[in-house]
């Protein structure tokens, strides 16, 4: 996965929600910002990349949840098979 920055609007148009995503596809959620806040525009997209930067600087691999990876691929197997899923 690639990293990148989310602006999306929000509530009516009026704020943004910012969101940074690092290589490993973890969502770091920077905040809303307002329309009154982004009207000197550069300056909030510097402060935005400065964070980002710092978030991609220190990205750590998140570690692989085995047990639950297992138990998907049973229920999984289960549907495939046409049989109800049940983790009894």
């Amino acid at each position: 996965m690639s990293r990148k920055i989310i602006i999306n609007k929000y509530q009516g148009n009026t704020h943004y929600s910012v969101s940074v995503f690092d290589s490993y596809g973890t969502e770091h959620h920077l905040g809303y910002y307002s329309d009154e806040f982004t009207s000197p525009y550069n300056l909030c997209l510097a402060e935005i990349e400065d964070k980002a930067e710092e978030i991609w600087s220190n990205e750590v691999k998140p570690k692989e949840d085995l047990l639950g990876n297992a138990i998907a691929e049973c229920i999984q197997s289960d549907i495939d098979r046409g049989v109800e899923p049940s983790l009894d």
